[in-house]
């Protein structure tokens, strides 16, 4: 009778911890998507009669950086952390889930303006962004936030969902790590959105993109020794679209992958056709770079092209080593052994850039436009640019000036010791065939003055 009894209470356990499991995430035991949809369901019936609640939708910034770069066990601790705080910000009548990965969603019900809803916001961004431990590591959450209020933005819960789903992107596209509320015009700013990135995965199957080079002149002599590559796409309805905007709907996607290697691979096809004396500079992704098989890339497009590899200049961007720098540094000296020069771009912008300059022997520094702007004006730019090239040479580093415009800028940078420039003084980026033809009559020109 006893072991009968036994049974039936294990049975019964068992089912409950199924039926738990059914209806909770196994890692922060917070509501999953279905009872979150659930509770939702019932909050709304008393929306019919008359009350008010708001529905946030939490995306957390920059979690997959955390993921790629110091691992998913330490992705799985900082989500615990997340849910303990956001539990804490909560009153007994709310409702917290998480939804997927590092998406989560709050029920406010009984709301009486949505003032009381940017208080909660303000809460949840104040508790995120207190320090936390993690795996042993020291980390500061953040999240963007979505907002969609009922019975004013729907009454249907899945509706509800999306509108709040939409505010939470228009938070990111803002700037991230801030909350925003659902507005109608964005429901067609995701359409047109979804639209561009169909259009961009077309593109690139289908070889509707291009590269244009800018020159690189050597202030030594006024020739052209190089140039960079810049990607242009054509839109069949709209014409020429911007790199500015498509280049980061591209990194959200995950596109920018096959989007980068087509440009490397197109680079180093055409340039390998080229005169020998020109290198070209190709423009590297932090997410690109930390794929984990980004020098097998480099390697297949030069074995493609039979370009040699010391005429390939490879551009990053400190971004790519923050986080798990030495890897990254490992990286790059695999990179620097097959013979592929290093550029650091977009220098003095960010805030570590010096000490990466210790760590690693770039091959070039790039002196960010925003400087050269203003490199004429005593109280401006001037000491920093002279900086960068004072540091520059003493490491037996090249350097070269971006955005110049101006015939006292080029001489100014002269007098300094840069060592190349770019910029529309001497020509904005062109087709290959328009480079070559530049390049054939500027080199004739200098014959001529010779």
């Amino acid at each position: 009778m006893l072991s009968v009894i036994e049974d039936v209470t294990e049975r019964k356990r068992s089912e409950e911890r199924i039926a738990h499991l059914a209806h909770y995430d196994a890692l922060t035991d917070l509501p999953n998507r279905v009872l979150f949809r659930e509770r939702l369901e019932q909050s709304l019936r008393r929306v019919s009669r008359g009350d008010r609640l708001a529905v946030l939708y939490l995306d957390l910034d920059q979690f997959k950086t955390i993921n790629d770069t110091l691992g998913h066990p330490v992705g799985d601790e900082l989500l615990k952390v997340v849910a303990t705080r956001l539990r804490a910000c909560l009153r007994e009548t709310d409702v917290v889930g998480r939804l997927s990965g590092d998406e989560f969603a709050i029920i406010q019900s009984a709301i009486a303006e949505p003032g009381d809803v940017i208080d909660l916001a303000t809460r949840i961004h104040a508790a995120l962004r207190e320090p936390c431990e993690a795996g042993g590591h020291q980390l500061v959450a953040d999240a963007s936030i979505g907002i969609a209020l009922a019975p004013e933005d729907g009454t249907d819960p899945d509706q509800l969902l999306k509108n709040a789903d939409l505010a939470m992107y228009a938070a990111k596209a803002d700037g991230r790590g801030i909350f925003c509320f659902f507005e109608p015009a964005m429901d067609a700013h995701m359409k047109a959105r979804r639209k561009l990135e169909f259009d961009l995965r077309e593109a690139i199957m289908c070889d509707g993109l291009e590269l244009h080079y800018q020159p690189l002149i050597d202030l030594q002599d006024n020739k052209i020794v190089g140039c960079e590559s810049l990607l242009r796409w054509r839109h069949r309805e709209r014409g020429m679209i911007w790199p500015a905007e498509f280049i980061p709907l591209a990194e959200e996607t995950g596109l920018i992958i096959p989007l980068g290697e087509w440009v490397l691979r197109t680079a180093c096809a055409e340039v390998a056709l080229w005169p020998e004396h020109i290198k070209v500079a190709v423009n590297v992704s932090p997410v690109q770079f930390k794929t984990g098989n980004f020098v097998q890339t480099v390697v297949s497009a030069l074995a493609a092209s039979r370009l040699p590899a010391g005429r390939l200049e490879l551009e990053i961007t400190e971004a790519v080593l923050i986080g798990d720098d030495e890897a990254a540094l490992s990286v790059l000296h695999q990179l620097r052994n097959l013979g592929v020069r290093i550029a650091l771009d977009d220098f003095g912008t960010g805030y570590s850039s010096l000490s990466y300059l210790q760590r690693f022997p770039f091959d070039k520094i790039k002196i960010d436009r925003s400087f050269v702007k203003d490199v004429g004006n005593t109280d401006g730019s001037l000491a920093i640019v002279q900086a960068v090239i004072s540091i520059a040479k003493s490491r037996s580093m090249a350097t070269t000036a971006e955005g110049v415009e101006t015939e006292d800028q080029k001489e100014l940078l002269r007098t300094l010791g840069c060592t190349e420039i770019q910029g529309f003084l001497f020509s904005p980026a062109l087709p290959g065939a328009e480079f070559l033809r530049l390049m054939l009559a500027s080199r004739e020109r200098l014959l001529g003055a010779a």
